[in-house]
């Protein structure tokens, strides 16, 4: 049975009189939390890194190219004897074969740099949001909430799990927020902003496909 009829089932019991029901919304908490914040310039720091890393085999792969067609046309520049030309041409297989070791260093650094963010991005992630179930529970408890919804959750429809509440007295967010960002340092902006989209950081980092003439991941 789909889990929203079961809380439906639950919630229509006599029992739903005796329950203290709280929300929070978690988009807010994890976007303005000022760890998220911390945690994402230091995924943008790394993925920074790792783009310049990229950008240079990718200059040294134009080089490379460049310096495999004038080998070519040297290869065929008729003026030279064939001896010559043939040393050329040699040179310049040479040169391919570097180009193409250089395409599959290149294939497997951007593969490798794509999984990096991934899992930094992943372990941050979870990482902060344990941290703020963990100041949920605490703030439910210490109010005596039988159930605290996440009102920012949606359906597989993509549609709001949460439809209405009738007050915001139950909302525990601003006081999770101001327990979460307590311990803030100085230079770290805690103020809340309101975004349509959420943090980068609560979805995982997509793996592009390997453009070694493009650049970049």
């Amino acid at each position: 049975m789909p889990l929203a009829f079961l809380l439906l089932a639950w919630l229509v019991t006599p029992a739903l009189a005796e329950q203290k029901i709280g929300t929070v919304n978690l988009r807010t908490l994890f976007d303005n939390y000022w760890k998220t914040k911390t945690a994402q310039a230091a995924l943008n720091d790394r993925k920074a890194e790792l783009s310049k890393e990229d950008r240079g085999f990718l200059d040294d792969l134009k080089k490379a190219k460049d310096e495999y067609q004038k080998l070519l046309e040297a290869a065929n520049d008729q003026a030279v004897s064939g001896e010559e030309r043939a040393k050329r041409q040699r040179a310049a297989e040479d040169k391919l074969k570097q180009i193409q070791d250089s395409e599959q260093t290149i294939a497997q650094f951007e593969r490798q740099a794509q999984a990096t963010l991934a899992d930094q991005s992943q372990r941050m992630r979870s990482d902060i949001l344990k941290e703020i179930r963990g100041a949920v529970d605490d703030k439910a408890r210490a109010g005596g909430y039988t159930l605290v919804f996440d009102i920012a959750a949606e359906t597989a429809n993509q549609t709001p799990f949460l439809l209405y509440t009738s007050t915001n007295d139950n909302d525990l967010t601003a006081a999770v927020l101001a327990q979460l960002n307590a311990g803030a340092p100085i230079n770290v902006n805690t103020t809340s902003t309101t975004t349509n989209s959420s943090s980068p950081l609560l979805a995982p980092i997509p793996s592009g496909t390997t453009n070694t003439g493009a650049g970049g991941f």
